[in-house]
């Protein structure tokens, strides 16, 4: 894995600790999602003029609040750089109970936005837990994988525990209702466990029933009924349910090979309903065309390739809770950004979910900035590319060595240096 010491990124990142020099990360993903953070800013302007002016009597009111969030989607990313991976590992358990108790209280006192129960209100920001409890999940579930393995790895019992704990967040996201976010928590824990080493059958088995719960779920509401119906075939009722979809498909067939240019897009003009949030990459292929659409889709697989690559990094550094976070976060990131670009191309269902490092929206903006910086953590800890193989041990292994070593080298002068007296000595005396 190919790192580089980037200097001048101060307001990024802290002073690193005396033994590792300058502060190092990965450059290709750090380049890709920051190019992912400031495309999605100008593209959500663009397709926010219209009905910020109309709704707010400010063309650029989206534009102040997405530009809030991406600083302080920043700050927050400039501090978990600062928190070494140990503390992460400990701070597991209570993250999860953070969340936990959040999505309880979210059903109390949230507010209802769309008919739906996802947001907390304070003043004039809106925080949505399910957002943080996607990444609380995956550190937590690093953890355990680290403790547990054998447990995991040798019984049902230790397999089942941390599913357990899945289904009653998943219980607590459906009665929101938030079904994308369950799907994609699920799926996010259910490749951990499959790369923490789950026997076969039993992976098999809880993918079957983790699948037929989700699919009671899909048909057990109406509207959810009506989203697959609708994306079988959105032209039977262009009108109603189908409607969303077949505006999107209408923005990707005028954005043809290079688009009809930034700002000129005619679907975000009051047609395609949600363009700034869910629908921004049906705006992003109308004003920039099939070459635009194709550079997301790739900058997003760079951003997933370079996290497993972290990962493997971490896991041949001997840090399992590194590997299997970096593991983590790029399923996360990876999944929600597949089942975003595949519902505005038609090929998946409806879903409320955003695009990472792109879609408006503070809570996600801001998490996804903290899920890269703990990637760029642990590509700072186990730089591999930058060490030879016989050095890739975890910080605490060569802590221990570093105290426990005894300098041989200076002995050695020491002795020689002496014999040397010696021997000098006695041919004085035999002279």
């Amino acid at each position: 894995m190919s790192t580089h010491t980037i200097p001048g990124l101060a307001f990024l990142a802290p002073i690193a600790e005396q033994r590792h020099g300058r502060f190092s990360m990965d450059m290709v993903l750090l380049s890709a999602a920051l190019v992912l953070l400031a495309l999605g800013l100008v593209m959500v302007v663009s397709a926010s003029v219209s009905i910020a002016e109309r709704q707010m009597n400010d063309p650029l009111y989206y534009l102040w609040r997405q530009g809030a969030f991406v600083g302080v989607g920043l700050m927050a990313a400039a501090a978990v750089l600062q928190v070494r991976l140990v503390y992460w590992e400990r701070l597991g358990p209570y993250c999860l109970l953070l969340g936990l108790t959040l999505l309880i209280v979210v059903l109390v006192i949230g507010r209802e936005i769309n008919g739906s129960t996802r947001w907390l209100a304070f003043g004039p920001i809106n925080f949505q837990p399910s957002e943080m409890v996607k990444l609380f999940v995956i550190v937590y579930l690093a953890g355990y994988l680290v403790r547990r393995g054998d447990e995991v790895r040798k019984s049902v019992k230790g397999f089942l525990k941390p599913m357990v704990l899945v289904g009653l967040i998943g219980f607590l996201l459906v009665m929101e209702p938030d079904f994308g976010a369950a799907f994609v928590i699920t799926m996010t824990v259910l490749g951990m466990m499959f790369l923490g080493g789950v026997r076969l059958w039993q992976f098999a088995v809880l993918f079957t029933v983790v699948t037929a719960a989700l699919g009671a779920l899909a048909i057990a509401s109406p509207y959810r009924v009506a989203r697959l119906t609708s994306f079988i075939n959105p032209w039977a009722d262009p009108f109603d349910s189908g409607f969303q979809l077949t505006q999107a498909l209408i923005a990707f067939g005028r954005g043809e090979w290079l688009g009809v240019g930034l700002g000129s897009s005619i679907q975000k003009l009051f047609y395609l309903p949600e363009a700034h949030t869910d629908f921004l990459f049906a705006v992003i292929a109308e004003e920039l065309g099939l070459l635009g659409a194709i550079s997301i889709i790739v900058l997003f697989a760079v951003l997933v390739w370079r996290a497993f690559k972290i990962g493997t990094a971490s896991a041949e550094a001997g840090d399992r809770f590194g590997a299997y976070a970096a593991y983590g976060i790029g399923m996360w990131l990876g999944m929600q950004a597949f089942i975003n670009l595949g519902v505005n191309m038609g090929v998946l269902p409806t879903k409320g979910l955003t695009l990472p490092l792109m879609s408006y929206g503070g809570s996600s903006i801001v998490m996804s900035c903290v899920a890269v910086a703990l990637l760029l953590r642990i590509s700072h800890e186990h730089p591999a590319g930058m060490q030879p193989a016989a050095r890739r041990s975890s910080t605490r292994e060569r802590t221990a060595r570093e105290r426990t070593a005894t300098p041989e080298p200076k002995t050695r002068n020491r002795s020689t240096s002496r014999q040397t007296v010696r021997r000098r000595s006695v041919r004085g005396q035999s002279a």
